[in-house]
């Protein structure tokens, strides 16, 4: 077995990995980067992301937000609403708060962010980006720092010492098995979403076959790698981000094939009912949670149904196409629908119950239905004026919501709740921070926080061995 010796072995090309590999080498650490695909693949799921979450209130940049006045409370209290209050408060904090320090870090290297003017549909403060791209530029970054990177390589172990400290990963490479030791390690890997039999596993019969948005090699090895030397597993093992995206989106690195707008209209099942209260919150806050809801029905499938009135608020992203009727009828046959008559029924119970006033599409505008078992609590437009669209739908998989416990200071902690020397962790590969649902943009956010955390506390480490 061969073996190369560093200071700091980093397991992932992400956001995670490279943020942390950005850190350490400005805190003048040797860094090798593990990348599990080949080169053309790198980067994990931040190749197939759009937007970095970020309180704009608080940032000092010559910019144009989309949402001037989001502040670090605002995305403190949108991560605690999401999950129920069951994200870990301390992890919480240093996201909302590390964001503004890591997002002028990230600017003041170069990256370059697109930028929306301000917006009342808009809740949140964001940054948008070409995923690719954006792996691209960090990498090249770091490769101007002389910072190695070792593609097709699969960390499958970890080494701990006699006295418990992490020393080294035991990677294959092309098939062969390498040793990468180091005073630190980071594990940046990602999640295990990626995984059929994890998918499963955790998420129960059925999910083997759910679409996989992002990277195809995020299949959580590195995690059972950490787990199998003792590491606390922490977070909704059983839940994930499965986003509401195209029926007709490939098995796998789809990308954004999402369907926006469906909080306008209606979302119907094969049987002809509605499952979710599609007017519940905003879109950033529900449609990672109600791809379940989706994927949960027969076949796997829904349909999101609009009219004429709201069919220019749908941002339909592909690659299917929009199915359209003169009448309900007539669209419900063309999507499909096992239960027609029930679909028409269903619409039809639900115009009764509507009452609108005006109709706000960039606001909770309070247009609710009244007597329906389940209520439309905002947008609640009666579905009546031709021609009427359909969106055939599905749930995507896009990371899951667990993974090693750590402190806020990125220190991978043991199952007594004690810090284990030598290894940190960032990103997807952790757990803690989201149950339940996802506040839209924040994944990004998390990886580039918690990635820098983890640099800055390994290279503390390797100073004071």
């Amino acid at each position: 077995m061969s073996e190369h010796t560093h200071d700091i072995v980093i397991v992932g090309c992400g956001m995670a990995g490279l943020a942390a590999a950005l850190r350490a080498t400005e805190l003048g650490k040797d860094v090798v980067v593990l990348e599990k695909s080949p080169k053309e693949h790198r980067g994990g799921h931040t190749r197939w992301t759009e937007s970095f979450r970020i309180p704009t209130a608080d940032i000092d940049v010559d910019a144009e937000f989309n949402v001037e006045g989001y502040t670090t409370s605002d995305f403190y209290s949108d991560i605690m609403n999401v999950t129920n209050y069951r994200a870990d408060p301390e992890l919480t904090k240093r996201v909302s708060e590390g964001a503004v320090e890591t997002f002028e870090w990230l600017t003041d290297l170069g990256i370059e962010w697109e930028y929306q003017a301000p917006h009342p549909g808009y809740t949140a403060g964001r940054v948008w980006l070409h995923g690719e791209d954006f792996v691209d530029e960090l990498v090249d970054i770091l490769e101007g720092r002389d910072v190695e990177f070792v593609y097709d390589a699969e960390a499958r172990g970890l080494v701990r010492d006699d006295d418990g400290a992490v020393t080294a990963v035991d990677a294959r490479v092309d098939g062969r098995k390498v040793r990468f030791s180091g005073e630190a390690v980071v594990l940046a890997a990602g999640d295990y979403g990626s995984s059929k039999e994890k998918r499963t596993r955790y998420y129960g019969p059925g999910y083997g076959n759910m679409k996989v948005r992002g990277n195809r090699y995020n299949t959580g090895e590195a995690i059972e790698a950490a787990m199998d030397v003792g590491a606390k597993s922490d977070g909704e093992w059983g839940d994930a981000h499965m986003a509401i995206i195209d029926v007709e989106s490939p098995d796998v690195e789809g990308g954004i094939t999402r369907i926006d707008g469906y909080q306008y209209g209606l979302i119907l099942n094969h049987d002809g009912e509605r499952f979710v209260d599609e007017g519940q919150d905003s879109r950033a806050h529900t449609y990672a949670k109600f791809g379940r809801k989706i994927f949960e029905q027969p076949y796997h499938e829904a349909f999101i149904v609009v009219d004429g009135k709201t069919v220019d608020e749908v941002a339909h992203m592909g690659p299917g196409r929009p199915i359209t009727g003169d009448s309900l009828e007539s669209l419900f046959n063309r999507l499909g629908l096992e239960r027609v008559d029930r679909a028409v029924e269903t619409v039809a119970e639900y115009n009764a119950a509507c009452d609108p006033g005006e109709f706000d599409p960039d606001s909770l505008d309070g247009n609710a239905t009244e007597g329906l078992e389940l209520p439309k609590t905002n947008w609640a437009l009666p579905i009546d004026d031709p021609p009427f669209v359909g969106y055939p739908v599905t749930g995507g998989m896009t990371f899951g919501f667990g993974g090693v416990a750590i402190t806020p200071d990125a220190e991978v902690l043991d199952t007594r709740d004690e810090p284990i020397e030598g290894l940190y962790a960032a990103g997807n590969a952790t757990g803690g921070l989201f149950y339940n649902n996802y506040p839209g943009g924040t994944g990004l956010t998390n990886a580039a926080v918690f990635g820098r955390i983890a640099a800055e506390s390994a290279a503390t480490y390797v100073d004071e061995r």
